[in-house]
């Protein structure tokens, strides 16, 4: 096993570290502050190559492998987990899906105008009242006499929803199939009726486009299935595996920058005539965020080189999603402890961190989701299927 960086990564990590820094951390508080998407910081992350990274050069990508694009994650997550999101959901979420699920006039379409930022993609498969369980959509999609498929229903906390041009919608075709009749439709979204509403009463992400979106008989063509009917929450778990996994990446940038901000502060703030980061407690902290950085980084390599090997990856991208979300987030907050009264307010980023580190805990899959996607890989029992009689008697 060789944790060294190829000379290609070494210089796609630098050119990702330069650009963090030069383009977006001096922006990030600014943007946050004032609850702005920033369009044009978007089409530069576009033209570094980063929205198309794991997609094939022939489709307009930059045909980087899984690990690359988590160093290119993590850069981003470091200086601003809004724009992180947008890398997230743009390639993970959408590209890989059209790349997995897509016929060939599907990915020659969309994954070039996708890739180049000339289009931006979302993700709705959350419903108001559909979050873990995926399989239980209300969308509802009714097939026309000329193939077409009309939709109506509604998404929530859909990233990147107000700004759009195509949105992965997922949508019932026949509720008595169950999860059976679940479909996956590429929706073009300049039509009436699809119709989406910022949501800004957010706790963190401020810069980040979040939106509900109401779909009102939303017309999709007869060619824009992603597979067949049936195939929807297979493609919906698909995504998501790809999703959570850019998510640890990016949260290994929060986990990182909260600790590089602690050092310093802690070797500026000068407590009983002495740096405070001579003290053994905050050196406790401080240790121990570099431990779980450094774990939560070795986690999300290890899923990305089970992807690069094309084997399943399901079981390593929970394992590091889970941990690297909670890293984050204790992380963030502990570098709150180590600034003392000073990072409990906007005078410096590490209240940011701990605000955008909070809800990657939740979206694609909640830690406890995770935890239960680990326990069904080594104890072989489905906490989520329903018991039966039968099982409920064998039950201990």
């Amino acid at each position: 096993m060789n944790f060294e960086l190829s000379d290609e990564q070494q210089l796609i990590q630098q050119t990702a570290r330069e650009f963090t820094d030069g383009e977006i951390m001096p922006v990030a508080g600014e943007n946050s502050e004032n609850h702005f998407f920033d369009r044009e910081l978007v089409n530069k992350i576009a033209g570094q190559g980063f929205l198309g990274a794991i997609v094939p050069r022939e489709y307009g990508g930059a045909g980087l492998d899984y690990t690359t694009y988590a160093i290119i994650c993590e850069e981003i997550g470091r200086g601003c987990s809004a724009m992180r999101t947008v890398v997230s959901v743009q390639t993970s979420l959408v590209c890989s899906t059209i790349l997995k699920w897509g016929t060939e006039e599907q990915k020659q379409r969309y994954l070039p105008l996708l890739c180049s930022g000339e289009w931006l993609g979302c993700f709705g498969l959350t419903e108001p009242g559909t979050g873990s369980a995926a399989a239980n959509q209300k969308t509802g999609a009714a097939e026309q006499d000329d193939g077409s498929w009309l939709i109506n229903g509604a998404k929530m906390w859909i990233s990147l929803g107000n700004n759009a041009s195509l949105a992965l919608i997922f949508a019932q075709t026949d509720p008595s199939l169950g999860h059976r009749g679940l479909a996956c439709f590429l929706v073009e979204t300049d039509q009436p009726g699809f119709i989406p509403a910022p949501i800004t009463a957010k706790m963190g992400l401020w810069a980040s486009d979040t939106a509900e979106i109401a779909l009102d008989d939303v017309t999709a063509s007869a060619d824009s299935m992603l597979g067949e009917i049936g195939d929807g929450f297979k493609v919906a778990m698909s995504a998501l595996d790809s999703g959570r996994y850019s998510v640890a990446a990016g949260c290994v940038g929060i986990a990182r920058a909260s600790l590089e901000e602690s050092i310093a502060y802690a070797n500026e703030r000068t407590q009983f005539d002495r740096p405070i980061a001579g003290f053994q407690l905050v050196q406790a902290m401080i240790a121990d965020m570099v431990v779980k950085t450094e774990a939560a980084r070795l986690l999300v390599f290890k899923a990305g080189s089970v992807k690069d090997a094309g084997k399943p990856s399901t079981l390593e991208t929970s394992i590091a999603k889970y941990y690297a979300t909670e890293a984050a987030v204790w992380c963030s907050d502990k570098a709150i402890q180590v600034h003392g009264g000073a990072g409990y307010s906007r005078e410096h980023p590490v209240e940011r961190y701990y605000r955008d580190a909070r809800v990657t805990t939740i979206y694609e899959g909640t830690s406890q989701i995770q935890q239960l996607i680990i326990g069904r890989a080594v104890t072989g029992q489905d906490a989520l299927k329903p018991m039966t009689n039968e099982t409920a008697e064998a039950a201990p």
